[in-house]
């Protein structure tokens, strides 16, 4: 019995620690410099409710993995998603006025409330990005 309890400890601790993914080191660095050049950002919680605050306007995430990533309301602006893989990503009500996402792939992303014309991503960059519904865009080469 002990044995049995002693095994589902372990596996409800591994199963705990693996919610998030993104490596503490990274998210660390974003959160000191709002650079984090290939970054390992899997399911990171960047919401309002994080402690960044949701602002990572002008962030520089050059290739970073954001797969999965909590990105709920948060403010990117002006931000390098250049290469970023946004695949899963929640960018629900997210800011993404004159972000550069050429090359990115925001493929299964939750994009509810992004206006793709107007207010939402003004100024975007799109060139070879792959859109939610898996279609490439060339709009913005």
């Amino acid at each position: 019995m002990k044995l049995t309890l002693k095994a589902l400890t372990v596996a409800a601790a591994m199963f705990a620690s693996s919610a998030s993914a993104a490596d503490p080191d990274d998210l660390q660095k974003l959160k000191d410099t709002l650079g984090c050049f290939r970054c390992d950002l899997i399911r990171a919680d960047l919401s309002k409710t994080d402690l960044i605050g949701a602002d990572l306007s002008e962030a520089n995430l050059f290739e970073a993995d954001l797969s999965g990533a909590n990105l709920f309301g948060a403010d990117l602006s002006g931000a390098n998603l250049f290469g970023a893989k946004l695949n899963g990503a929640n960018l629900s009500k997210a800011y993404l006025n004159g972000a550069d996402l050429k090359k990115a792939d925001i493929s299964g992303a939750n994009l509810e409330g992004v206006n793709l014309s107007y207010a939402s991503m003004h100024g975007a960059i799109l060139c070879n990005t792959t859109m939610p519904d898996g279609s490439v865009i060339y709009s913005g080469c």
